[in-house]
């Protein structure tokens, strides 16, 4: 009867390790080849990076996220996240406690509005939206409206270099704004290995570097702000296994950093968690 003992107490200790790693009490070490399939609905096909670079990633934490929020965009300021949501009828700006994930603030687009990705520039929050060719003001601290801008194009990720605002609208184009006037500086094409690469989504500028949700992909790719060139991928598809199997998920999207801290965050539509992430080697 020993054995069936130990086996049974070996299984449970095993179990609970998978548990604990998956609740990112312990890092956790990804690499790009054993993603597992979540859902029929969601793109988890690998994409040839031959001759790019690839990374590994390391989950070192796990917060919560609110499952209903259709995140479109995602900034981390002050100790606290800054989100984004989508949907017309339901698009909001929030302040997040990030530990929590309680909403600490929040205001509510009228609902004619897709509202689309946001940034932080100067103690104010922009916020683009799909469609209607309109992007929103507001001040950081009281989420109060100062004014609007407008773009020819849609709207969908948006961050600031420290003197730029840089827009995706899904397309290869990225556009460089000045955050005085809003008009366009100078626009770049994303390109990997010599080809367009179309469906830059939420954007984030790192270390000199523009991360960009690949739109239907479960990849982070970084982009040269000078040439437009690819610098890497990022495979985050492994992610999906960890979300759940609620059939509500969709895909990843929402980028954040912590420059004073070196903290790297994503998440997804209707993801319950936030992840923070680190690069680990490169292949």
């Amino acid at each position: 009867m020993r054995k069936p003992i130990l086996t049974a107490i070996i299984v449970l200790i095993l179990s609970a390790g998978m548990l604990f790693l998956a609740f990112g009490k312990l890092p956790l070490l990804i690499t790009p080849g054993n993603a597992s399939s979540l859902s029929a609905d969601l793109n988890l096909a690998p994409i040839d990076t031959t001759g790019t670079t690839i990374h590994v990633i390391r989950v070192v934490n796990v917060y919560p996220h609110d499952p209903e929020a259709y995140t479109q965009g995602l900034v981390y300021h002050g100790g606290f996240l800054y989100e984004g949501t989508g949907l017309q009828g339901h698009s909001t700006i929030r302040k997040v406690e990030l530990k929590t994930g309680k909403v600490q603030k929040s205001h509510h687009l009228a609902a004619k509005y897709f509202g689309e990705g946001i940034t932080i520039c100067k103690n104010k929050l922009i916020q683009l939206t799909w469609q209607s060719n309109t992007g929103f003001i507001y001040d950081l601290q009281t989420f109060r409206l100062l004014g609007t801008f407008s773009y020819q194009t849609e709207g969908w990720g948006i961050t600031f270099d420290g003197k730029h605002l840089i827009m995706s609208d899904g397309t290869a184009a990225l556009r460089f704004l000045d955050p005085r006037t809003f008009k366009i500086m100078k626009q770049i094409e994303v390109l990997d290995r010599g080809n367009i690469l179309p469906n830059i989504n939420e954007l984030e500028y790192i270390k000199g570097e523009i991360y960009a949700n690949v739109w239907g992909t479960g990849y982070i790719v970084r982009i040269s702000p000078r040439t437009g060139q690819v610098l890497g991928w990022i495979d985050l598809r492994v992610l999906y296994s960890l979300v759940g199997n609620s059939r509500k998920i969709d895909v990843l999207n929402g980028i954040a950093y912590d420059a004073q801290g070196d903290r790297l965050f994503v998440t997804g539509k209707y993801w319950p968690n936030i992840f923070e992430i680190r690069l680990e080697a490169s292949k």
